[in-house]
């Protein structure tokens, strides 16, 4: 798999990874369990790592804890996850009991979702990362209205990684966030990669492009190349159980990458569905 190095440390990544909103939030039944695990182990077997949780997503830490002490596989994963909370002793008691959750002893990525309480936990998080409880920092957004907000919080605590809203419908983030993160030198993870479902909506019914098959096999591949063919894009995050959606996803990571002229092309048709 293409993989992409963290600026702060050069270590590399995959570009697909794993999102877990709303589909690992289920009960640690040993059926669930054993159907996510079969998810996460393809994402190891086809060369990919990072697993995007958060408290706001309810039961999924404790999910992804659960398939990390199954597949007893902890050293292959990077796992990421969120304070969201206000406060700093709550924000410590939910940064540990994450860590719990999810059975590991130093988390990969600990970002503070939403921009909430910002200066107050990247301090904890900076002293975890100095215990080497924490390995990077991150900050978070969904919404291309808060891109204005996160660009003043990147500026002043410079953290490791942002973690954004991105795709073919959505691209509000191509006009200063992501030029300024390749700029501070940020590692950049994209979340909403099919805008909610949306940009499959707005192709039902038609025929991936010809001009697209030297690139792409799908239409999820289509979206997800089109995210991670940007060159401040360090990875990318779609959310499944599914198996065969989740083979698709991580198709996008192999093989070649759209250029600049072809992204451009990308735009102009999905603009005009």
């Amino acid at each position: 798999m293409i993989s992409r190095p963290i600026p702060t440390s050069d270590e590399q990544i995959p570009v697909i990874g794993l999102g877990t909103y709303s589909v690992f939030d289920v009960e640690s039944t040993a059926d669930e369990i054993a159907a996510r695990k079969s998810i996460v182990d393809m994402l190891v077997a086809e060369g990919g790592s990072v697993i995007d949780t958060s408290p706001m997503y309810r039961r999924s830490e404790k999910v992804v804890g659960d398939i990390v002490k199954a597949s007893n596989n902890r050293d292959a994963l990077f796992l990421a996850t969120k304070v969201w909370i206000d406060g700093r002793e709550a924000g410590i008691a939910q940064m540990q009991q994450s860590a719990n959750l999810m059975q590991t002893e130093v988390i990969d990525l600990m970002q503070v979702h939403n921009l909430r309480d910002t200066d107050v936990h990247m301090r904890t998080i900076r002293d975890w990362q100095e215990q080497g409880r924490i390995r990077y920092s991150g900050l978070t957004h969904y919404r291309a209205d808060a891109l204005s907000s996160l660009e003043a919080a990147m500026k002043k605590t410079q953290p490791d990684f942002i973690q954004i809203n991105y795709s073919l419908g959505e691209r509000e983030a191509d006009q200063r966030l992501l030029p300024l993160a390749a700029d501070m030198g940020i590692a950049v993870i994209i979340n909403r990669p099919y805008q909610s479902g949306a940009l499959f909506g707005a192709v039902r019914g038609h025929d991936l492009p010809e001009w697209a098959a030297s690139f792409a096999d799908s239409w999820g591949q289509f979206f997800l190349k089109y995210i991670i063919s940007h060159r401040a894009v360090t990875c990318v995050i779609p959310a499944t159980s599914k198996a065969h959606h989740m083979r698709d996803n991580l198709a996008a990571g192999f093989g070649k990458l759209p250029d600049s002229a072809t992204r451009n092309r990308m735009v102009e048709f999905t603009a005009n569905l």
